[in-house]
């Protein structure tokens, strides 16, 4: 069956799905008050989200792919990303709220993944991807001024940071839809996050103290079951009825969610400097996905037009070039 052309309302809804969980990421680290540093968290995440998604996708067919050397590159590349990415984003959240560093980082990743793009394959930038770049730098600065009083400088960075990885985790996930079945890329996304756990590996051991405490119990649980492996799955499986730049426009949910839940149920503050910031990055998000006929084809965007394997955490949406089949962060 042509997945496709089939359940589009359903495929939208396991996209929106996705992003509100993964929206629910920082919040969950601030509520819990963990006292496990985050890059031992972000382990903890990768592992727990990483086995039990392998559990269900990872096949021997899954694993045969792992002896080509077009697989193995790029699946590295991704899993180090990945590594990298939970650890930048949860000290960000430690150092400036959950609101501020998942709107900065998701705010900087249509960003990267454009720069990346025409780093490694050569991709053209567009005028559209211009303008949206511009309105999420602007949004970004607005949140260091000093109307924003509070924002951590090098939370900040380090929601840059994450962003960036997850521009080059994008770039490397479309090179290896490129060369993988679709029914693979599940499989093989679990295996990344299996793989992106290993250099965070020193902290798991170094912190795994906190581990027996029940908050931080019941925080790797939420962030392993919920925001990797079910959320992944659901985005995965989502991708699959629906357009990329559909998917693009409902992982918007992300940065809302963690904003609302931020604001309503942890009383974070954000100032009306750092509102207007965060209104411009989701502006420039929103420009960045819009459908393709405003882009010509021959210079079409990574950001528009890819799409497969989910995102760290943060959620955009990467696919293979038309006409392959979009299949995940």
């Amino acid at each position: 069956m042509d997945t496709r052309t089939n359940g589009p309302l359903l495929g939208a809804g396991l996209v929106l799905g996705a992003a509100v969980l993964w929206g629910t990421v920082g919040p969950a680290q601030v509520l819990a008050s963990s006292t496990m540093t985050p890059a031992a968290l972000g382990g903890w995440r990768l592992a727990v989200g990483g086995l039990i998604l392998a559990v269900f996708t990872v096949r021997r067919t899954t694993v045969r792919a792992l002896t080509t050397r077009a697989v193995v590159r790029p699946l590295l590349i991704c899993a180090v990303s990945t590594g990298v990415f939970q650890a930048a984003l949860l000290s960000s959240v430690e150092r400036t709220g959950a609101a501020l560093a998942t709107v900065v980082a998701l705010g900087v990743a249509p960003a990267a993944i454009g720069l990346c793009a025409r780093w490694i394959t050569g991709e053209r930038m567009t005028a559209v991807w211009t303008a949206g770049t511009a309105a999420a730098v602007l949004g970004c600065a607005l949140l260091l001024t000093p109307g924003s009083a509070g924002v951590d400088a090098l939370g900040l960075l380090l929601a840059v940071v994450a962003g960036a990885c997850y521009g080059l985790y994008t770039v490397f996930a479309k090179k290896l839809a490129a060369v993988v079945p679709a029914d693979r890329l599940p499989g093989l996304a679990a295996l990344s996050l299996l793989a992106g756990a290993l250099p965070l590996a020193p902290w798991m051991v170094g912190g795994a103290a906190p581990v027996r405490q029940g908050d931080t119990l019941t925080l790797i649980a939420w962030l392993g079951v919920a925001t990797t492996a079910l959320a992944y799955w659901l985005f995965t499986t989502g991708l699959t009825r629906v357009r990329a730049t559909t998917a693009g426009t409902l992982s918007l949910a992300e940065p809302l969610a963690a904003a609302l839940i931020s604001v309503l149920l942890l009383h974070e503050h954000l100032s009306a400097v750092a509102w207007a910031g965060g209104a411009l990055i989701l502006t420039g998000m929103i420009t960045m996905c819009l459908p393709p006929r405003f882009l010509s084809r021959e210079r079409r965007i990574t950001t528009v037009a890819a799409g497969p394997v989910v995102p760290i955490g943060l959620g955009g949406p990467v696919e293979p070039a038309e006409p392959a089949e979009p299949v995940r962060p």
